[in-house]
Protein backbone atom coordinates (compact mmCIF):
# COMPACT_ATOMS: atom_id res chain seq x y z
CA UNK A 1 0.00 0.00 0.00
CA UNK A 2 1.26 3.47 -0.87
CA UNK A 3 0.30 6.41 1.30
CA UNK A 4 0.81 9.95 0.12
CA UNK A 5 4.43 10.81 0.82
CA UNK A 6 5.76 7.24 1.18
CA UNK A 7 8.27 5.67 -1.21
CA UNK A 8 7.39 2.97 -3.71
CA UNK A 9 9.43 -0.06 -4.67
CA UNK A 10 11.06 0.45 -8.03
CA UNK A 11 11.65 -2.40 -10.48
CA UNK A 12 12.59 -2.79 -14.13
CA UNK A 13 10.51 -2.24 -17.24
CA UNK A 14 8.86 -5.21 -18.89
CA UNK A 15 7.93 -5.62 -22.54
CA UNK A 16 4.12 -6.09 -22.50
CA UNK A 17 2.18 -3.14 -21.14
CA UNK A 18 -1.59 -2.81 -20.79
CA UNK A 19 -3.09 0.64 -20.36
CA UNK A 20 -6.29 2.61 -20.17
CA UNK A 21 -7.19 6.27 -19.97
CA UNK A 22 -9.74 8.00 -17.79
CA UNK A 23 -10.97 11.54 -17.38
CA UNK A 24 -10.44 13.48 -14.19
CA UNK A 25 -10.47 17.03 -12.92
CA UNK A 26 -6.75 17.01 -13.81
CA UNK A 27 -7.38 16.08 -17.45
CA UNK A 28 -6.74 12.71 -19.06
CA UNK A 29 -5.04 10.15 -16.83
CA UNK A 30 -3.29 7.18 -18.43
CA UNK A 31 -2.54 4.20 -16.21
CA UNK A 32 -0.22 1.50 -17.56
CA UNK A 33 0.55 -1.87 -16.00
CA UNK A 34 2.88 -4.77 -16.64
CA UNK A 35 2.84 -8.17 -14.94
CA UNK A 36 4.44 -6.68 -11.81
CA UNK A 37 2.27 -3.62 -11.28
CA UNK A 38 1.65 -0.05 -12.37
CA UNK A 39 4.58 1.09 -14.49
CA UNK A 40 3.25 4.49 -15.55
CA UNK A 41 0.69 7.13 -14.60
CA UNK A 42 0.63 10.05 -17.01
CA UNK A 43 -1.44 13.25 -17.15
CA UNK A 44 -2.29 15.26 -20.24
CA UNK A 45 -4.89 17.23 -22.14
CA UNK A 46 -5.95 14.43 -24.49
CA UNK A 47 -5.86 10.66 -24.90
CA UNK A 48 -3.54 10.91 -27.94
CA UNK A 49 -1.11 13.07 -25.96
CA UNK A 50 -0.77 10.66 -23.03
CA UNK A 51 -0.67 7.66 -25.38
CA UNK A 52 2.17 9.26 -27.33
CA UNK A 53 4.05 9.93 -24.09
CA UNK A 54 3.62 6.27 -23.09
CA UNK A 55 5.07 5.19 -26.46
CA UNK A 56 8.00 7.55 -25.99
CA UNK A 57 8.70 6.24 -22.50
CA UNK A 58 8.46 2.58 -23.55
CA UNK A 59 9.54 2.54 -27.21
CA UNK A 60 10.27 -1.18 -27.33
CA UNK A 61 7.29 -2.39 -25.32
CA UNK A 62 4.19 -3.97 -26.77
CA UNK A 63 1.41 -1.57 -25.76
CA UNK A 64 -2.22 -2.66 -25.57
CA UNK A 65 -5.17 -0.52 -24.54
CA UNK A 66 -7.19 -2.85 -22.33
CA UNK A 67 -10.05 -1.28 -20.35
CA UNK A 68 -11.20 -4.66 -19.00
CA UNK A 69 -7.80 -5.40 -17.48
CA UNK A 70 -7.65 -1.99 -15.79
CA UNK A 71 -11.30 -1.84 -14.69
CA UNK A 72 -10.31 -2.12 -11.00
CA UNK A 73 -7.06 -0.15 -11.23
CA UNK A 74 -8.03 3.00 -13.14
CA UNK A 75 -10.77 4.18 -10.73
CA UNK A 76 -8.42 3.75 -7.75
CA UNK A 77 -5.71 5.80 -9.45
CA UNK A 78 -8.23 8.50 -10.42
CA UNK A 79 -9.50 8.71 -6.82
CA UNK A 80 -5.93 8.97 -5.54
CA UNK A 81 -4.97 11.61 -8.11
CA UNK A 82 -7.99 13.75 -7.28
CA UNK A 83 -7.43 13.50 -3.53
CA UNK A 84 -10.58 11.43 -2.90
CA UNK A 85 -8.40 8.61 -1.55
CA UNK A 86 -5.36 9.02 0.68
CA UNK A 87 -3.93 5.61 -0.23
CA UNK A 88 -3.22 3.61 -3.35
CA UNK A 89 -3.19 -0.07 -2.47
CA UNK A 90 -1.79 -1.36 -5.77
CA UNK A 91 1.59 -2.83 -6.75
CA UNK A 92 3.96 -0.42 -8.47
CA UNK A 93 6.75 -1.16 -10.95
CA UNK A 94 8.32 2.07 -12.23
CA UNK A 95 11.43 1.63 -14.37
CA UNK A 96 14.44 3.86 -13.83
CA UNK A 97 18.15 4.01 -13.19
CA UNK A 98 19.48 3.58 -9.67
CA UNK A 99 19.92 7.35 -9.36
CA UNK A 100 16.39 8.04 -10.62
CA UNK A 101 15.01 5.55 -8.13
CA UNK A 102 16.87 7.30 -5.29
CA UNK A 103 15.45 10.65 -6.39
CA UNK A 104 11.91 9.24 -6.64
CA UNK A 105 12.17 7.72 -3.15
CA UNK A 106 13.34 11.09 -1.80
CA UNK A 107 10.42 12.85 -3.49
CA UNK A 108 7.99 10.32 -2.06
CA UNK A 109 9.18 11.37 1.39
CA UNK A 110 7.87 14.93 0.94
CA UNK A 111 4.62 15.08 2.93
CA UNK A 112 1.33 16.02 1.28
CA UNK A 113 0.68 19.74 1.49
CA UNK A 114 4.38 20.60 1.66
CA UNK A 115 6.96 21.49 -0.97
CA UNK A 116 10.72 21.33 -1.16
CA UNK A 117 13.32 22.42 -3.68
CA UNK A 118 15.39 20.52 -6.22
CA UNK A 119 18.46 21.63 -4.25
CA UNK A 120 17.07 20.19 -1.02
CA UNK A 121 16.42 16.84 -2.71
CA UNK A 122 20.02 16.88 -4.02
CA UNK A 123 21.29 17.59 -0.48
CA UNK A 124 19.14 14.79 0.99
CA UNK A 125 20.77 12.41 -1.49
CA UNK A 126 24.24 13.57 -0.46
CA UNK A 127 24.82 15.14 -3.90
CA UNK A 128 24.39 18.89 -3.32
CA UNK A 129 25.96 19.80 -6.67
CA UNK A 130 23.64 17.47 -8.62
CA UNK A 131 20.61 19.75 -8.80
CA UNK A 132 20.34 19.42 -12.59
CA UNK A 133 20.63 15.63 -12.44
CA UNK A 134 17.90 15.63 -9.77
CA UNK A 135 15.74 17.78 -12.04
CA UNK A 136 16.29 15.40 -14.95
CA UNK A 137 15.36 12.39 -12.78
CA UNK A 138 12.23 14.17 -11.59
CA UNK A 139 11.32 14.85 -15.22
CA UNK A 140 11.49 11.10 -15.93
CA UNK A 141 9.16 10.18 -13.05
CA UNK A 142 6.80 7.55 -14.54
CA UNK A 143 4.31 7.64 -11.67
CA UNK A 144 3.14 11.22 -11.68
CA UNK A 145 1.03 11.98 -8.57
CA UNK A 146 2.06 8.75 -6.77
CA UNK A 147 5.68 9.89 -6.75
CA UNK A 148 4.66 13.48 -5.98
CA UNK A 149 7.05 15.49 -8.14
CA UNK A 150 4.48 18.32 -8.07
CA UNK A 151 5.78 19.02 -4.53
CA UNK A 152 9.22 19.97 -5.87
CA UNK A 153 9.67 23.67 -6.55
CA UNK A 154 12.46 25.97 -7.61
CA UNK A 155 14.69 27.92 -5.28
CA UNK A 156 12.63 30.48 -3.42
CA UNK A 157 9.44 28.46 -3.91
CA UNK A 158 8.83 29.30 -7.58
CA UNK A 159 6.71 26.78 -9.44
CA UNK A 160 8.88 25.26 -12.13
CA UNK A 161 8.56 22.55 -14.76
CA UNK A 162 6.07 19.75 -14.37
CA UNK A 163 5.40 16.96 -16.86
CA UNK A 164 1.65 17.47 -16.45
CA UNK A 165 1.95 21.24 -16.90
CA UNK A 166 2.14 24.05 -14.34
CA UNK A 167 -1.66 24.41 -14.11
CA UNK A 168 -1.91 20.78 -13.00
CA UNK A 169 0.94 21.31 -10.56
CA UNK A 170 -0.96 24.24 -9.03
CA UNK A 171 -4.16 22.16 -8.94
CA UNK A 172 -2.45 19.23 -7.21
CA UNK A 173 -0.84 21.50 -4.61
CA UNK A 174 -4.23 23.17 -4.01
CA UNK A 175 -5.90 19.74 -3.57
CA UNK A 176 -3.35 18.90 -0.89
CA UNK A 177 -4.04 22.15 0.99
CA UNK A 178 -7.66 21.11 1.67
Amino acid sequence: MIRRGHPATVATMNTHIHFDIGSSTLGQVLVATNEKGICAILLGNSAPTVTRELRERFPEAQLERDAARLTRVLPKVLAFAEGRSATLDLPLDPAGTEFQQRVWRAIAGVPAGETTSYGEIARRLGCPSSVRAVGAAIGRNPLIVVVPCHRIVGAGGALTGYAGGLERKRALLALEQR
